[in-house]
């Protein structure tokens, strides 16, 4: 696997997160997020379980930019 780095939240007090890759062989967005809190939880539960598996995140509005870049990264390599 072949993570390409697209953008920290340069908001991060310790610039750690939130984090944006694509995963290059497969196109998909790797996010890393905070954990939502409980309100949230129950909001997204209301369309559905989330498996053990999965997570929701939540990542700041002002990450949409590197979210369209991600976006742009992903169909691009699709196209390849």
């Amino acid at each position: 696997m072949s993570l390409r780095f697209i953008a920290k939240d340069p908001n991060s007090p310790d610039g750690d997160s939130p984090t944006i890759w694509v995963d290059e062989s497969t196109s998909d967005l790797v996010i890393q997020g905070w954990k939502i809190d409980g309100n949230t939880e129950a909001a997204c539960l209301t369309t559905g379980d989330v498996p053990d598996h999965e997570a929701v995140v939540r990542v700041p509005a002002r990450m949409v930019q590197a979210l369209r870049k991600a976006c742009d990264v992903a169909e691009r390599s699709e196209d390849r």
